[in-house]
């Protein structure tokens, strides 16, 4: 089963990555798509006045990562739509 991970903290935050590191131990394929840098306080808004970037990272437990220059919201509709469609 494939698992798609976002967080408002920043793809390189620790909280993200001890999350990605459980479900991967648990034998899930785990897809991460999160905001390139901290984006609390953001996290349901959508980015509408210019073009997002998406950026492939290598994340230690991960399948693919991508670092999204949007807000949460953007990278999980980013995520569920584009980049990881068959994720759970």
């Amino acid at each position: 089963m494939k698992i798609l991970i976002s967080n408002d903290d920043g793809i390189f935050a620790p909280g993200i990555a001890a999350l990605v590191q459980a479900f991967a131990g648990a034998g899930y394929e785990v897809l991460v798509c999160a905001p390139d840098r901290q984006r609390s306080a953001a996290s349901h808004s959508l980015t509408i006045g210019r073009p997002l970037t998406v950026k492939e990272v290598d994340f230690p437990g991960a399948a693919k990562a991508y670092a999204i220059g949007g807000t949460p919201a953007d990278c999980v509709k980013l995520g569920l739509t584009v980049l990881c469609p068959d994720a759970q």
